[in-house]
């Protein structure tokens, strides 16, 4: 079966259909993000006749409404969009949003005599052989007699056969041709994107949130647009507060809804543990208000989409816009984010680079949410949360297909109590064979962003331990002030005895370490640099470390993991050093695990 038409269509045509609300470019679904010099090409481009390439829209399913009329579908356009947008701005004279998400235009000036185009620019407006703005003679807002008369006049020795020719050539752009491949309004999103995939030849994957924005912004029965702004205002914000004046400044209509009065806390925060984008946003808000976890439903959703009937209903679409609010409201809403935070930092992964797994914190805010919804007292919540964390991220169950393992899960937290189906999987994954055999195997990596690794990290920011041979200096102190991890055996001492990079950057040879400390351990043998550690001890003359009794040297190598036998160990006890402290490591981790 066909799954889509392609046609050519006019310029105008597609414009007039844009200004008509046929086809719907979503505001801000993405920034118009070309630079004035390509839109100054693209138009070039039509003058000379040069093909501009196909466009791709995808009908929205026809909706069922409350009197039984049905509602034909808005195509949407999914790629294209900054062609598109750069016609409207040249040709029309529209204001587009850019990349800071500034309202502006983009003038376009044509030379009739070179037939020449060019970014209007201060040295154009003060040449008389440029027309200044292609929009004006374009769109027919002014005559193009009066134009060329107005040419004449400050240009008496231009060769008018030619200067009109080159006039008319340009009014008839519009007249061009662009292809449109319009995607069949039953298709499912899946198929949808995999035709997306296939037939975009830069290969960029549309993704299914991308689908999701679409279909929200272009929604102007249920304030759509106004949803996908608080979306994507509150993303941006997360990591730049300063665009609040912008906000206030440049978008005076949304700054007085609910939405905004819901975010303005954001103006004075500088936290970037978790920057979630528009993805993330969304997935969180339907996953924990729809209780499942594929995108692709909720397109569905907010069509109408009646799943037992498999037809389009307008009262689906409505209740399914309200349910989707709520799970924005509840994302941006400052107690339960700044809350959540707390927890996440309470579990020791006080940085962002601790987090390399962007899925397991967002169904760690999911577990918050729905946890919080169904009333579950706060003590609690807060240790299912840490561990849920912890437990996604070494078991890396939303390493693979996350959408799946989040509709798994949404489901079982929604039927049965939280801690009995934790307690099944921590039964299932988290054996005393993980423990003893997977976890320290999984450790023997030379990756230094191994989530084995920050888990580990966490592990010891939770219980306050000190850096490598530091007195007070926590290992929480030297992640959050951008300390350095160093070697146990030192790098180039192993280089020196022929090892690799693979074997001396092993993450069981790592620990956090004062920077002076390391200098003075230099690239000796752990044997001889501790043994100037203890003399030193005895001697009471703390120059290498500030630990002054052996006691306090024996709880700083336990703290961090270090077998004691390092204090005798020369190359040829490398790698039982690092089987010795990858078994440390993992006990450690286990006694973390279970202590949250």
């Amino acid at each position: 079966m066909q799954k889509y038409s392609v046609n050519q269509h006019l310029i105008e045509t597609v414009l007039a259909w844009v200004n008509s609300g046929e086809i719907a470019i979503p505001e801000i679904q993405r920034p118009f993000v070309w630079d004035s010099s390509k839109v100054r090409d693209l138009m070039d481009s039509l003058y000379q006749g040069y093909p501009i390439g196909y466009v791709i829209a995808w009908r929205n399913p026809n909706v069922r409404l409350k009197d039984g009329s049905l509602s034909e579908g808005k195509k949407i356009l999914i790629d294209g969009q900054q062609r598109v947008t750069a016609l409207t701005a040249a040709i029309l004279g529209q204001y587009v949003i850019n990349k800071t998400y500034q309202r502006i235009k983009i003038k376009i000036a044509f030379n009739p005599i070179s037939e020449k185009f060019e970014v209007q620019n201060p040295a154009i407006l003060k040449d008389k052989t440029w027309l200044h703005d292609i929009a004006e003679a374009i769109n027919g807002k002014t005559d193009l007699f009066e134009i060329a008369d107005e040419y004449f006049e400050l240009n008496p020795d231009a060769d008018k056969k030619h200067v009109r020719n080159s006039f008319s050539n340009l009014i008839n752009i519009p007249k061009k041709q662009i292809g449109l491949i319009e995607l069949s309004h039953d298709l499912d999103i899946e198929t949808v994107t995999e035709i997306f995939i296939r037939i975009n030849s830069k290969g960029v994957v549309l993704s299914q949130a991308d689908f999701a924005m679409s279909k929200i912004a272009s929604n102007t029965d249920y304030n759509g647009n106004e949803l996908r702004k608080a979306i994507d205002y509150f993303c941006h914000l997360a990591i730049a507060p300063e665009f609040y004046k912008h906000i206030v400044d440049n978008d005076k209509e949304f700054a007085k809804t609910d939405y905004f009065q819901k975010m303005q806390w954001l103006k004075t925060e500088n936290e970037d543990l978790y920057d979630p984008d528009y993805n993330d946003l969304i997935r969180v808000a339907f996953t924990s208000q729809f209780n499942r976890g594929r995108l692709s439903d909720l397109v569905s959703l907010l069509s109408g989409r009646n799943f037992e009937t498999r037809t389009y209903e307008d009262t689906i679409a409505e209740q399914s816009f309200a349910t989707l609010r709520i799970g924005v409201n509840n994302f941006i809403n400052e107690t339960n984010f700044k809350r959540f935070l707390m927890i996440i930092k309470s579990a020791g992964f006080i940085s962002p680079k601790l987090i390399r797994s962007q899925n397991a914190i967002n169904f760690a805010y999911i577990v918050y949410l729905k946890l919080k919804e169904l009333g579950v007292n706060s003590v609690s919540i807060e240790s299912f949360v840490r561990r849920w964390l912890v437990y996604s991220i070494l078991t890396g169950r939303y390493s693979g297909s996350p959408e799946s393992s989040f509709d798994f899960d949404i489901k079982q937290i929604s039927q049965k109590p939280f801690d009995e189906y934790l307690k099944e999987k921590e039964e299932g994954e988290l054996s005393d064979a993980f423990w003893n055999a997977s976890l320290p195997q999984s450790l023997d990596t030379s990756v230094a962003s191994s989530p084995y690794f920050h888990v580990f990290l966490a592990s010891q920011v939770k219980a306050n331990d000190r850096g490598f041979l530091s007195k007070d200096v926590l290992v929480g102190d030297l992640i959050s002030l951008r300390g350095d991890i160093h070697h146990l055996f030192p790098k180039d001492y192993l280089k020196r005895n022929g090892l690799d990079r693979s074997k001396y950057n092993q993450i069981a040879n790592y620990v956090y370490m004062q920077s002076e400390i390391n200098i003075k351990v230099g690239n000796k043998p752990p044997k001889d640099y501790f043994e100037v550690i203890t003399k030193q001890m005895i001697e009471q003359n703390q120059q290498v470390s500030g630990l002054a009794t052996e006691q306090q040297l024996l709880d700083n190598l336990k703290m961090n993991c270090v077998p004691i036998e390092i204090m005798q160990m020369t190359i040829e006890d490398y790698n039982e050093f690092l089987n010795l402290r990858r078994k440390q490591m993992a006990l450690k981790i286990k006694d973390y695990y279970f202590g949250l």
